[in-house]
């Protein structure tokens, strides 16, 4: 039996891997032109920027074990030092609450390396960037995928290790029932919302001004920072989510120059003028948000596998993104463990 893993994130790669390892016949075909989906680590220097998720924490079992055997070595959240609170109008205090990581983890060259290190792995002729499946056809004898440059795959089974709104964008020959349409739709993509901004710094200054980089703003557009530098050495680097909405980020170079003076407000002048500033704002990205993801979440859904999308076309169709992991959805554990659930299938 051929099955046919649609989504080249986390999720994916892990369903990909487990089937390498057992023996079975498999192809992976991710849309982007690279692998990883919404882990995503930038580098400068010999620094690593998450610009994606960022942290995993205590209790999660299986991004503990893929580490430990991919031989990577995580490390602890910068948490020493002042929270700085902005309030509404501007002014800005120092020692008001704590660091809110404080216990959760890093990984050390960042989080990209678990998705390249499975990529890695898998044999070339198993895996495809580049390949955005706008159709699946379901006949008595297969499920084939046809692509958007009209190429066509076909296997027995899919699984589609994606966000459920964006496997929604699929075109679904015969239709899927309504009511697992339905419930593919109203699944909130975790992060899809979210923007982030990341500086870069030779001197880890607030650090120096005994300062967590921790900062809370109820003014923006800014609302949460966090220190965002390597484990050891630098380049040092600070990054925040954006809490202005989508429609208010269309003008990136507007938003670059109000996070540049927010960084100075808070942390002082030299704050304002790092040596890189990068921006990535998930809801513009079309393989992760829709235009039902327009709002970030402020507060994490309830996520798990509805019945509504279970035993499609006679079995033959599953989901595996974080998003229907019952246990951790939208964490990453969420998307190992929603690509165990899928294995079991």
């Amino acid at each position: 039996m051929r099955t046919l893993i649609i989504g080249g994130g986390l999720s994916g790669l892990a369903l990909a891997s487990a089937l390498e390892a057992d023996g079975h016949d498999y192809i992976l075909v991710e849309a982007r032109d690279r692998f990883g989906g919404r882990i995503m680590t930038e580098r400068y220097g010999s620094g690593y920027y998450d610009m994606g998720p960022a942290w995993f924490w205590p209790g999660q079992p299986r991004i503990a074990a893929l580490i430990a055997k991919l031989e990577l070595e995580k490390f602890d959240q910068y948490s020493k030092g002042i929270q700085m609170v902005e309030d509404e109008r501007g002014h800005v205090h120092r020692g008001r609450g704590f660091a809110s990581m404080e216990g959760s983890w890093r990984l050390k060259g960042g989080l990209d390396q678990l998705t390249h290190c499975l990529a890695e792995r898998l044999p070339a002729m198993r895996k495809r960037l580049n390949a955005h499946v706008a159709k699946l056809a379901k006949t008595d004898d297969a499920i084939t995928a046809k692509l958007i440059d009209s190429d066509t795959v076909s296997a027995d089974r899919v699984v589609l290790a994606l966000p459920p709104r964006v496997a929604a964008r699929i075109d679904f020959v015969p239709s899927l029932p309504s009511d697992a349409m339905h419930a593919m739709q109203g699944i909130a993509t975790w992060m899809a919302g979210h923007a982030k901004a990341l500086a870069v710094y030779d001197r880890p200054i607030w650090r120096e001004a005994g300062l967590s980089g921790d900062a809370v703003s109820h003014i923006g557009p800014m609302v949460e920072v966090h220190d965002a530098s390597p484990a050891e050495g630098g380049p040092f680097a600070l990054f925040g989510f954006v809490g202005v909405p989508p429609e208010g980020r269309a003008d990136a170079q507007v938003l670059r120059q109000n996070i540049l003076a927010q960084l100075g407000h808070l942390f002082g002048p030299e704050a304002s003028e790092p040596q890189k500033l990068y921006l990535k704002d998930w809801a513009f990205d079309p393989h992760t948000a829709t235009d039902a993801d327009a709002r970030p979440l402020y507060a994490h859904p309830t996520y798990g596998m509805p019945r509504a999308m279970t035993g499609l076309w006679d079995g033959k169709l599953h989901f595996a993104g974080t998003e229907v992991a019952p246990q951790f959805g939208g964490y990453i554990e969420g998307a190992l463990e929603a690509a165990e659930n899928a294995l079991k299938i």
